[in-house]
């Protein structure tokens, strides 16, 4: 396989990638063929699943123009992924051009991606950071050039939480990044749950089982157990609810049914 100039040689490009994946589900071109093999074999079981992802960044651009509406012109995009169209920057900058983001990410692949499509940005920046270190991520260079931990923060922890398994103790993390930011921050989170898949639970485990044999476990947690990250936060309304269902910009009855898999919420610190 021939690595293409984007690919960091420091990666494994045999190596299906969630990151890789991802891109493949919304229609990017930065993915290899055993990517899309792990995509495809993911979407013979849930076909629905591109739609899942693109339902996921349609919620993050409303609950960006929301934070922005309420006045929180500073975003911490964790677990940021490759860059695609209407990315949080774009977005908030559109609606505020002071609005800071910063975009962490522990793949290689889409760091580098990030630097890429974020050369000559203002207002906008890129780390290497893994969400179970925040005090790492927050004490970095690039946060501490952009953001002010003083003033409310937008935290977006869109579909990264499902990666993370129970061992590893993510509501510790989640906790922890709390606790750094200023009252009025809001915390802006997607996670994945067999509650609202069209499908029956035996099947939608076929796609979970495919992330399992690429070493990137999908944890389908249930409502109550997603609306623990959001100890500490009040609920903004409509709640913690399905992802079109989260102040639409169009009518909910016209989504594809699998885009109401999962959760979507936003809450505000204390």
């Amino acid at each position: 396989m021939q690595r293409p100039a984007w690919a960091p040689r420091s990666i494994d490009i045999s190596v299906p990638s969630v990151s890789r994946i991802y891109d493949y589900y919304l229609g990017g071109s930065h993915n290899f063929e055993v990517d899309r093999e792990a995509a495809r074999k993911a979407m013979e079981f849930m076909p629905g699943l591109p739609k899942i992802m693109q339902a996921n960044r349609a919620f993050m651009r409303r609950a960006v123009g929301y934070a922005v509406d309420e006045g929180i012109t500073q975003f911490l995009d964790i677990g940021s992924g490759i860059p695609t169209f209407g990315n949080a920057h774009e977005v908030a900058q559109a609606a505020d051009p002071g609005a800071r983001v910063v975009y962490v990410d522990h793949d290689p692949v889409a760091v580098a991606h990030s630097q890429a499509v974020l050369a000559g940005t203002e207002g906008a920046d890129v780390v290497a950071g893994d969400l179970l270190k925040p005090r790492e991520t927050l004490a970095s260079p690039e946060v501490e050039g952009l953001i002010d931990l003083n003033r409310p923060v937008a935290l977006l922890l869109v579909a990264i939480l499902h990666f993370v398994e129970d061992a590893d103790d993510p509501y510790r993390a989640v906790a922890e990044l709390r606790d750094a930011l200023a009252p009025g921050s809001l915390l802006v989170v997607t996670h994945a749950s067999y509650e609202g898949v069209p499908l029956p639970q035996e099947r939608a485990e076929g796609a979970v089982d495919v992330y399992r044999d690429i070493r990137n476990p999908l944890i389908m947690r249930s409502r109550e157990q997603v609306a623990r990250f959001f100890e500490g936060y009040d609920m903004v309304e409509p709640g913690l609810v399905p992802m079109p269902n989260w102040r639409p910009d169009t009518a909910p009855e016209d989504e594809d049914p699998y885009a109401f898999s999962g959760f979507a919420g936003v809450g505000r610190a204390a």
